[in-house]
């Protein structure tokens, strides 16, 4: 099995994302599996774009991007991606769409078809804070979830694909005081445990 994870870029007033960081410490497999990593422009279409290319060019059985969600206190695995791109702050390249579609003809939503259950309880069962999450905002987040999987979709591509958030680092909310954060290694050892579900959720249905 070949896991595509993506993360994003720093974006906002931000100079650091705890996305990209546990992206970067991440091991080159996990149970045995390869792991392909991919750092992605926090910009509208060019987020999926970087996507859709890595899986013409690598052919994965699962994708898994990450993305911060800073206010959030857990790690928190999306359920849905929506039609819109309704962004509060501007995207890297100064893109502000204001209740646009992803997609024109596109379906309202899609659900994930990774096992988010499995994955919340292995993290869980860690003693690592999890939830699932049922909306991934509107910002470029909720863009790559939707326009991903309808990228799989309509492409019939045998392919699983999710979405997790994480919250902010310790050392970026040293001026924000009311707002939560989790260390690297606890973010890194969780995406690892998601990792490892979806590997045995996987290896389920093919025996």
């Amino acid at each position: 099995m070949k896991i595509l994870v993506t993360a994003f870029e720093p974006f906002g007033k931000d100079s650091i994302n705890p996305a990209l960081e546990i992206l970067e410490s991440l091991p080159n497999t996990i149970s045995g599996h390869t792991v392909i990593k991919s750092r992605i422009p926090t910009v509208r279409y060019k987020s999926t774009d970087t996507i859709i290319e890595m899986i013409i060019k690598h052919h994965p059985d699962v994708v898994l991007s990450l993305g911060q969600a800073g206010g959030r206190a857990d790690i928190t695995i999306e359920r849905v991606g929506i039609n819109v791109d309704d962004y509060g702050i501007e995207d890297n390249e100064h893109n502000l769409p204001i209740d646009e579609k992803i997609i024109e003809n596109g379906p309202d939503a899609y659900l994930v078809n990774l096992p988010i259950k499995d994955m919340m309880h292995h993290i869980r069962d860690a003693m690592i804070p999890v939830s699932i999450s049922n909306t991934a905002g509107t910002f470029v987040c909720n863009h790559v979830i939707y326009a991903v999987r309808h990228y799989c979709e309509t492409n019939q591509l045998d392919i699983k694909t999710g979405f997790i958030h994480v919250p902010f680092l310790p050392e970026q909310v040293i001026d924000k005081p009311t707002f939560p954060s989790m260390p690297l290694e606890t973010m890194k050892r969780a995406i690892i445990l998601a990792v490892e579900a979806i590997i045995k959720k996987g290896s389920e249905f093919a025996s």
